[in-house]
């Protein structure tokens, strides 16, 4: 799944867009790489977005259309 529609999905940034700009902005990380909206996610990747107040989260599972009560299985928060 790309990382954009991953970031929309998984209602971590709202829109698909917004997701998209910011990673061309270079504010998306994935195991520590800056990446661009077109990049496929893979179960287990460790994503860093610094947008705002920081956050760092592994992918462990990919739906392309998981509801807001699945949102937050999407991923797990890392330190």
């Amino acid at each position: 799944m790309r990382i954009d529609k991953f970031l929309k999905v998984s209602r971590l940034i709202k829109r698909r867009t917004v997701a998209a700009e910011a990673c061309d902005a270079g504010k998306i990380f994935v195991n520590g790489r800056a990446v661009k909206p077109a990049y496929v996610l893979k179960v287990g990747d460790k994503v860093e977005i610094k947008l705002g107040s920081p956050i760092a989260f592994t992918v462990k599972s990919l739906n392309d259309k998981a509801s807001k009560e699945e949102a937050q299985t999407l991923y797990e928060i890392v330190n």
